[in-house]
């Protein structure tokens, strides 16, 4: 159980960065992405980034 919480978590905090950057302009891969500059991506990154962080968190306990 323990492992998979970390993959979970890892996986995504991984997708979760990805939204961050994409939503922020950073990231402009692929190009034709209908998330880059979309602020509320950016948003939805951070919150899968928040849930990921708690699940890779319980991992360890």
């Amino acid at each position: 159980m323990r492992s998979l919480l970390l993959v979970l978590g890892l996986i995504g905090l991984a997708i979760g960065l990805l939204w961050i950057g994409q939503g922020l302009g950073v990231i402009a891969w692929p190009a034709s992405s209908f998330m880059i500059n979309q602020m509320e991506w950016a948003r939805y990154g951070a919150a899968l980034a928040a849930v990921s962080l708690i699940l890779i968190w319980q991992s360890r306990r």
